[in-house]
């Protein structure tokens, strides 16, 4: 009897034991392995709720020209359901590098860049590429760069509108041309456009260039030493003056008010700034050109958009970056001055009339 019962306690026990590792392996069963980056898929999750983020990197926010460039294409990329970090460089080449790492770090979708140094930015195209972050150059080129895409306004008809509004008052003289930024491939297009206007006067012997020089980084107080030279060596004897842009023309009219000679010599300028279409209107600055910006970023917001979800562009234009043919749009530019300023920038709402002739509201 007691052997029975050992007997019944051992095979209790047995089943006891094969039931315990029955459930073991039950539960090893049903446990999951963790979900690993191979076998997730963003388009299943993500997708719907993922926004596309563009860093947005400027030379310089100082001119009035481009903070209208930053608002107008803000809110260009914010209609498109897409996002927008917005960093300065301030016209250091430096920092723009590392403003550039760092929304690259962030992870943004697509890099929109007006280069500070049209060279230099080289690097930033780079860092993007091998981040996998493709990189529209906006308004200026970024040179010998494999660039995937540019935006801007023709700048090369950009200098001859402005040698054309000159010559046409001035046909015969002497001419002072007071340039952008060397290191700005914008300023080489513009000076590029205005002496394809003058060579053929300057062989006939119409016309004499009697000072050639750049403003560096585009700053009025460089404008303004070089008119100073440049009327010091001529006795104040200059019939018309090419400045580049509006922020040099103002320098150039301020020396030319002290000499008691504003209004006498022709200045040309070009981003219909504020003060500019006020000296317009005064008879001080004989023209701008005038580059509607609105038209600028909504054009780029797009194609940024597109590119950073990698959408196929078919664009028939390319220009040579000195490296490779980029993908290029150009949108036309306008000669503005007294006759049209009221259909230009003022029916564009670009300023109002009230800002331009300083009317009471």
């Amino acid at each position: 009897m007691r052997r029975f019962f050992l007997r019944a306690i051992v095979v209790l026990l047995m089943v006891l034991v094969l039931q315990l590792m029955t459930s073991c392996e039950q539960e090893k069963a049903d446990i999951k392995e963790p979900l690993t980056n191979d076998s997730y898929t963003p388009s299943e999750v993500d997708a719907v709720e993922d926004t596309i983020k563009i860093g947005f990197l400027m030379g310089t926010l100082l001119e009035e020209r481009w903070q209208k460039d930053r608002d107008f294409f803000k809110k260009s990329i914010e209609n498109l359901g897409a996002k927008v970090e917005v960093m300065s460089a301030d016209g250091d080449d430096a920092l723009q590098i590392w403003q550039a790492e760092t929304l690259i770090s962030q992870g943004v979708d697509l890099l929109v860049i007006i280069p500070q140094n049209a060279e230099s930015a080289a690097a930033i195209v780079e860092k993007a590429h091998a981040a996998g972050i493709k990189v529209l150059s906006y308004d200026r080129l970024v040179k010998n760069a494999e660039v995937d895409m540019y935006v801007s306004y023709d700048n090369e008809k950009v200098g001859e509108l402005q040698a054309a509004a000159v010559t046409e008052l001035v046909p015969k003289g002497k001419f002072a041309y007071i340039g952008g930024a060397e290191i700005d491939n914008n300023a080489h297009l513009i000076k590029k456009g205005v002496f394809r206007v003058l060579q053929p006067l300057i062989d006939n012997e119409d016309i004499t260039v009697v000072f050639d020089q750049w403003s560096k980084d585009w700053l009025p107080e460089n404008a303004r030493a070089n008119i100073e030279l440049a009327l010091d060596a001529n006795n104040n004897q200059i019939d018309a003056i090419i400045a580049a842009n509006d922020a040099t023309a103002g320098a150039v009219i301020e020396v030319l008010e002290e000499r008691g000679l504003a209004g006498e010599i022709p200045v040309t300028g070009q981003d219909a700034d504020l003060a500019a279409a006020r000296r317009i209107v005064a008879g001080e600055q004989t023209m701008t050109v005038y580059k509607p910006i609105k038209k600028l970023t909504e054009t780029a917001a797009e194609l940024a958009v597109k590119l950073a979800k990698g959408e196929e562009l078919e664009i028939d234009l390319k220009i040579n970056n000195g490296k490779v043919e980029v993908p290029t749009v150009l949108l036309s530019p306008i000669a503005v001055d007294q006759t049209n300023l009221n259909e230009t920038i003022i029916a564009d709402g670009f300023h109002s009339k009230e800002e331009v002739y300083q009317l009471e509201e």
